[in-house]
Parts: C-alpha cells; sequence; structure tokens
C-alpha cells in the first residue's frame, strides 16, 4: 500500500507546483505591495516580521480552494486515460491557463491596491457586476497589452521550466482507492479551514494597512462577495430594537419639529412648514465625484485645485466640517437623497426593495415639484437609474444626452455638456411654471481622465487627478454661470457637495481624512454668506435644505437639519468595505464583521489616530443607528409618510 501511496502522491504533484508557484508570486506581490503604497503609509519594515509570515499561512489556505478543483479532476480521472499522450497536452495547457490567470490577477491586486489601499474588497466585488465601464476604464487606464504579454510569457516560462516535475507523475500507474486515501486527506484540510479559519483571522494589528497587506486578495474578493448583502443581525453588534428606538428619540431631541412614533414603533419627525424660511425655492444639488476636501485651498490644502468653489464659497453658506458616509457614489446618493446611514455591507442602491422609500423626492413633489435625476452616465451603473426611478424622480442619463459638443469616455459625457443639458431641461420646467427639485451627478473627475483642450491647467491626457479636479471645478463654476444668466436663477438654491472623496488612504479602520469633503449652499438673492463650524454628514442635507427653505415635511430621516439643531449633538457615520463607525467628539466606535466593536480617536487638526476611550453610550447609540437603519429598510419601514400641506410660501 505505501507504494501505491508512492505513486499517488507523484500524480497529485503538479498541484504541489501550482501551489508554490502562487505562494512565491504571492509574497512578492506582499514585498512590492508594502515597499510602493506600505512605507508611504507608514507601515515600517520591522512590522514585515509579522506580515510575511501571516500572509504565509493566508496563500497557503487560499491554495486549497484555488486548486480544488484540480484535485478532484486529478483523483477522478481513470488511470488510462491520464497516463494517455494526450493528457500532457492537457496538463501543460491547463497549467499555462492556470499560471497566466493567477499572473494577471497579482498584477490586479496591485493596481487596485494602488487605487484604495487595500484589497479586493466591496468594491470589487459592485464593480464586477458593471463590466462595462469598468472594463472601459481598465483599458483606457492600464497597460492591458504589457500585463496580459507578461503574464503570459511568465506562465509559459514557467511551464517550459517545470515542465519535467510537473508531468512526471504522468507516467506513474495509480489505482484509485490509493487516489482516494490522497485526496480524502486533502479534502479533510479543506474542509477543517471552511469550518474554522478564516484567511483574515491572523490580521489583528491596530494598522489598517498593514493588515491588509498581510491578508489574501483573491480570499478577501471571496470573503467581500459572501458577504456584500449579509443580515446584519447574525454579523453585527445588537441591542434590544426597543432600546434602540428609545436612544434615538433621546438623540433626535431638540431639533425642529416634533418627534412620534408611527403604527410600527417607527420615530418620525413632523416638522411644521416655516413662513420665515427662504420660500420654496428651486433645488439644484451637484454632487461632483470625487471632489474631496483635500484639494480645497479653502479646507487647508496646499494643492489649490478648487479655485472656483473656493471663490464661491465666500459668497456661500459655507460648511467647514463636512464629510462622506462612503467611499462610493451610492453611499453618497443613498445618504444624500434618504438621509439614512450607510447600513453594512452595500449601499441600499444595490438592494432588493429600494423602491418607495423615504426619501427628499418625495416631500419636493407633495409639495408640488418636478423631480429630476441626472447622470452623465449610463445610470444603469451601480443601479441608479432603477433607485431614482423607482422613487419618483424623472431619469435622463447619457441616453437622453444630445451628442456631446466636448467630449466623452468609458463613464459619460463632459460635465460642460451635462450641465448644458441640464440647463436646458431646468429652462422647459421654469417656461411650465414648474419648480423643480434636480439632483445632476457628474462622471469627468475619474480614470481615465481625459478632457478637452483648452480649459485653464487641465491636460486633454496624462493629466492624472489634479485634471480630474481642476476640470469638474472648472465645469461647476460654467454651470453657476451660465444659470446666473437664467431667469429662474434668483429663485434657485444651489447645492455643491462631493459624493466622496478621491481615495482612501491612511492607518486606521476608517480612515476620516479621506471622508472630508466640500458643500456650500448658494443662492445669492436669498441667504447671506456665512460659515457653519459644526460636524455636518452627508445624511444631514436634506433636513437642513428643508429646513433652511422652510417647507414642512414628515419623514424618518436620520440626519437633521444642522442649522436649528444642538451643536453638541452632532454625529458623524462612516463605512469602509465591511465596517461602520459613529463618531462624537473626535471620538470613534468602529463595528464590524464577526460582532467586532472598537474605539478610537481622531484629531482633526493632524489626522491622527490614538485609542478611543470608553463610552458605553456612544457604543450604543452606534448600533442604535445601524441596526434600526437596516430594520426599517429590511421591513420596509423606512417610507414616506402622508405628508403634511404644502408651506405658505
Amino acid at each position: 500500500m505505501a507504494t501505491e501511496l508512492r505513486a499517488a502522491l507523484q500524480r497529485f504533484r503538479p498541484a504541489l507546483i501550482f501551489a508554490g508557484w502562487y505562494l512565491l508570486a504571492s509574497a512578492l506581490l506582499r514585498v512590492a505591495l508594502w515597499f510602493a503604497f506600505g512605507r508611504e503609509a507608514g507601515v515600517g519594515g520591522g512590522q514585515l516580521w509579522w506580515i510575511m509570515p501571516v500572509g504565509l499561512v493566508a496563500d497557503a489556505v487560499q491554495t486549497l480552494y484555488l486548486l480544488a478543483p484540480f484535485m478532484v479532476f486529478t483523483w477522478l480521472m481513470r488511470d488510462r486515460w491520464y497516463r494517455s499522450a494526450w493528457m500532457r497536452g492537457v496538463l501543460a495547457a491547463g497549467g499555462v491557463a492556470f499560471l497566466f490567470f493567477m499572473g494577471f490577477v497579482v498584477a490586479a491586486e496591485y493596481f487596485f491596491f494602488e487605487e484604495f489601499t487595500s484589497r479586493f474588497n466591496v468594491v470589487s466585488v459592485d464593480y464586477l457586476l458593471y463590466p462595462t465601464e469598468v472594463i472601459g476604464d481598465i483599458r483606457s487606464e492600464y497597460p492591458l497589452p504589457a500585463i496580459f504579454s507578461a503574464a503570459g510569457v511568465l506562465a509559459v516560462a514557467s511551464i517550459w521550466a517545470l515542465r519535467d516535475k510537473l508531468l512526471k507523475g504522468q507516467l506513474v500507474a495509480t489505482r484509485f482507492k490509493a487516489r482516494s486515501v490522497v485526496f480524502g486527506g486533502f479534502a479533510a484540510v479543506l474542509l477543517l479551514v471552511i469550518v474554522f479559519f478564516q484567511t483574515s483571522a491572523l490580521a489583528r494589528s491596530g494598522d489598517r494597512v498593514a493588515n491588509e497587506l498581510a491578508i489574501n486578495g483573491p480570499s478577501s474578493f471571496f470573503r467581500a462577495l459572501r458577504t456584500s448583502e449579509i443580515d446584519y443581525h447574525p454579523w453585527y453588534v445588537t441591542r434590544p430594537t426597543r432600546d434602540n428606538v428609545a436612544r434615538l428619540e433621546k438623540q433626535f431631541t431638540g431639533g425642529p419639529g416634533t418627534l412620534r412614533r408611527d403604527s410600527n414603533g417607527w420615530l418620525v419627525r413632523d416638522v411644521p412648514a416655516n413662513p420665515a424660511g427662504l420660500g420654496q425655492l428651486n433645488v439644484v444639488v451637484l454632487p461632483s465625484e470625487s471632489f474631496g476636501a483635500e484639494f480645497s485651498k479653502l479646507y487647508g490644502s496646499d494643492r489649490d485645485w478648487t479655485p472656483n468653489f473656493d471663490r464661491l464659497a465666500q459668497d456661500s453658506l459655507w460648511f467647514r466640517q463636512m464629510y462622506a458616509s462612503g467611499n462610493r457614489t451610492v453611499r453618497g446618493l443613498e445618504a444624500i437623497t434618504s438621509s439614512i446611514p450607510p447600513i453594512p455591507t452595500v449601499s441600499i442602491l444595490h438592494r432588493p426593495g429600494s423602491d418607495n422609500i423615504a426619501n427628499w423626492g418625495a416631500i419636493m413633489r407633495a409639495n408640488g415639484y418636478h423631480t429630476t435625476f441626472m447622470y452623465g452616465g449610463f445610470g444603469s451603473f451601480d443601479d441608479m437609474n432603477r433607485f431614482f426611478a423607482g422613487n419618483g424622480f424623472e431619469v435622463l442619463d447619457r441616453n437622453n444626452i444630445p451628442k456631446p459638443r466636448r467630449f466623452e469616455n468609458i463613464w459619460g459625457v463632459s460635465d460642460e455638456d451635462l450641465y448644458d443639458t441640464a440647463l436646458t431641461h431646468f429652462d422647459g420646467l421654469a417656461a411650465k411654471g414648474e419648480r423643480f427639485f434636480a439632483i445632476v451627478m457628474n462622471t469627468s473627475n475619474h480614470k481615465p481622465y481625459t478632457f478637452r483642450t483648452g480649459v485653464p491647467g487641465v491636460k486633454a491626457e496624462g493629466g492624472g487627478r489634479e485634471s480630474g479636479v481642476r476640470y469638474a471645478d472648472f465645469a461647476k463654476n460654467y454651470f453657476i454661470e451660465s444659470a446666473r444668466k437664467k431667469p429662474w436663477f434668483d429663485n434657485t438654491l444651489f447645492i455643491i457637495v462631493a459624493d466622496h472623496g478621491a481615495r482612501v488612504y491612511g492607518r486606521a479602520e476608517i480612515p476620516i481624512e479621506s471622508y472630508r469633503i466640500p458643500m456650500l449652499f448658494y443662492s445669492p438673492k436669498h441667504l447671506k454668506p456665512g460659515v457653519f463650524e459644526s460636524l455636518t454628514t452627508q445624511i444631514d442635507i436634506a433636513p437642513t435644505a428643508l429646513g433652511l427653505l422652510g417647507i414642512g415635511y414628515s419623514a424618518p430621516f436620520f440626519g437633521r437639519d444642522v442649522l436649528q439643531s444642538p451643536p453638541e449633538k452632532s454625529v458623524a457615520f462612516f463605512s469602509h468595505n465591511h465596517n461602520v463607525a459613529l463618531m462624537r467628539d473626535n471620538q470613534m466606535t468602529v463595528i464590524g464583521l464577526r460582532k467586532t466593536m472598537l474605539q478610537e480617536s481622531y484629531d482633526p487638526l493632524t489626522s491622527k489616530y490614538g485609542v478611543g476611550t470608553k463610552d458605553p453610550d456612544r457604543d450604543d447609540l452606534t448600533v442604535a443607528y445601524y441596526q434600526t437603519a437596516y430594520e426599517m429598510f429590511r421591513a420596509h419601514q423606512f417610507v414616506t409618510p402622508p405628508q403634511p400641506g404644502a408651506s405658505s410660501r
């Protein structure tokens, strides 16, 4: 039997060779990621002593999953067929295909880490669902021919160099019983790993980037795929629903209007119309792609890439401490539209049951407004069209925009062309005497960063993020100056805000400095310039704008009218991958998968993090917000109640 087992082991030798190749490639990638990005993020070389062995274990575990199909094939293939001449070609071709694919994955991991300072995560899963835009972006931005060529050459050269060892077992006669013993050992180890071990379990540093370097990329992807729309309760810290609602009721007191509980026990805020408000102005919200505060001199940046925004802010109500809910466009849109915290792990735009939920547009329509969502690309991306159409908005996207006068790329038409279409649309509504509420989402500040010639400070190609930000800033100024010539301009409130920051960076579980974004409210005839200093987030935009206008409404919004609420109750919400967090008084509670909870402190002046203070009240409040938002949405109880009569102005 011992001789038969040795023969069977020879047959499975290719799996060991492929595993060794993958382990070496993964180790080299880990070193490259640390050298290129980890050092910049503050991960010292001394941390490699634990990152490399932990990474090796994670990679070894992942090879069990990756090679499982080949192990099954090798086990079940009849001996006569396996030892045939044609099988040599099958093994060689299969080996080339496997190594080529893994080589490509290694390259993809490098570029993904460059963009997100993370291994594959829920962003990669979302992108996989929308291949048209993503593949077009990749083809434009990355050297695909060189990557494919390098992966192909490496795969062929590796198989050629290892051909003798790879094919040696193909000549050995084996018995099914002996093969079953070897395969049974493999299957047992794989089963134990599936039941008891997560490849990310050993990465327990307080440094997020160090953890990302240690974990395995494909494993992280499949974990994100498996948990992209999970039930909150088995995975995250919970409290009794009744206690959560009571905590929120206490938190929500002090703002405008009154709180009540609906027939299901959920909180609803009833805000009466305010005759002293600005009145029922048109409202145009301009969420801007990746328009982070890190590019604005007004927010303390030395890059000064947004001079037009900075200048306009001097004539606006400018919000100094404004933060995004997440690092994806859908997170910004859900927060702005529905005033809901970013429930883990994916946006409500991607979840079933997102039709006819509580949203800003429903309140505006009840007050006689025409509501529109406009997008410069194809709104099927990220389920934007489905979400906004399902919540009563007229949807206009790339399909409704004439041939662009300036330029377009895989993500959509130029911001100038999008804004021209918006201006024409608003002209038509105003001519019919209709008030309008519109959310106009741009696309140009996105790879591959291609622009028209003639824009000051913007390169047509090769300008990267700087050109993207400068062009977005230029285009918003173009829109405002064009609107200034319209008869409806004086009766319009313009809100400029980012959907999220440019990229996630930093070592913390929630890298807050990446989430700070610009925002202003502009209506020169009605709104005096000023600076609002208190903490503000995207879920506060709708209640604040409604309060400023004086429009009465009823809604289960989680955000608050920051202009009329006590600043000591200011909180901010953040989501990153599977983690969500609440920040209050620069102290943060982070909750994550497997019911984890940790506390961090944050100094906004230095962007430094530390160990947070233990605060049971803040911890409970964090759970109350996220669990309640999830439960209301999942039960389809996060809905717009019947609205009071339209306000008097």
